[in-house]
């Protein structure tokens, strides 16, 4: 199936509503095992969280390691909304955790440098994937940890149909398009290998996690 892009922003506020209230508890704490598993030394540092969305992940991160300092950014302020409201609850977090909106590239940051550079979801919105792997060497200081999780693209439009149907069916109907969307513009394995090739970070492994699921997982060359 050819790679169908779409928006690079959910900055409606009933997308975003709609994105915040949906269960992603599942892939989100699997994304956090994922960084312990893949840098179990990594218990202190800041790290960035790269379109964090409603900021499921950076909360998940800072509660899980109460030694790092962990940033969101994204280029959404109706997403961002819902992270900052749960935060402000969020008592012990806070100090620790910062969301930021801003696009990449060139968005204002309060660290030059990062210990860690992860992102879940936000490869296949952008219409130019190479905007995500500059961004990552740039931001990540020297051997930094990098997780980067996405979908990747079904074979063809049906595959991706089905695989609403099974993750989703229960969801409004504006996540079950969104997410059929996502499905059709995510990009193959294969094609984020030669992303990474093109970038200088050939390094960073990429393998399938789920039926769905890519994983790009390593460090910055130090």
């Amino acid at each position: 199936m050819k790679r169908i892009p779409e928006p690079e922003l959910m900055d409606e506020l009933e997308q975003a509503r709609a994105y915040a209230n949906a269960d992603f508890s599942e892939p989100n704490e699997r994304f956090v095992g994922y960084f312990v598993a893949e840098f179990p030394d990594l218990r202190h540092g800041a790290v960035l969280d790269l379109g964090c969305g409603p900021g499921d992940i950076v909360l998940r991160l800072a509660q899980r390691h109460p030694g790092l300092t962990v940033h969101g950014l994204d280029g959404s302020g109706a997403m961002l909304g819902f992270g900052a409201a749960r935060l402000f609850d969020m008592h012990e977090l806070q100090g620790r955790v910062q969301f930021v909106e801003g696009l990449l590239p060139g968005a204002q940051l309060p660290l030059a440098r990062y210990d860690a550079v992860v992102s879940n979801s936000l490869l296949h919105h952008l219409h130019d994937p190479l905007v995500l792997w500059r961004s990552v060497r740039e931001l990540g200081a020297p051997g930094a940890a990098v997780l980067v999780m996405d979908l990747f693209r079904p074979a063809s439009t049906a595959a991706a149909r089905a695989i609403v149907e099974k993750y989703s069916g229960g969801e409004p109907e504006v996540l079950k398009q969104d997410y059929y969307n996502s499905l059709c513009a995510a990009f193959e394995p294969g094609e984020v290998r030669d992303q990474l090739e093109a970038c200088g970070l050939a390094a960073l492994g990429v393998r399938t996690v789920s039926d769905r699921h890519l994983l790009v997982a390593g460090r910055l060359p130090g």
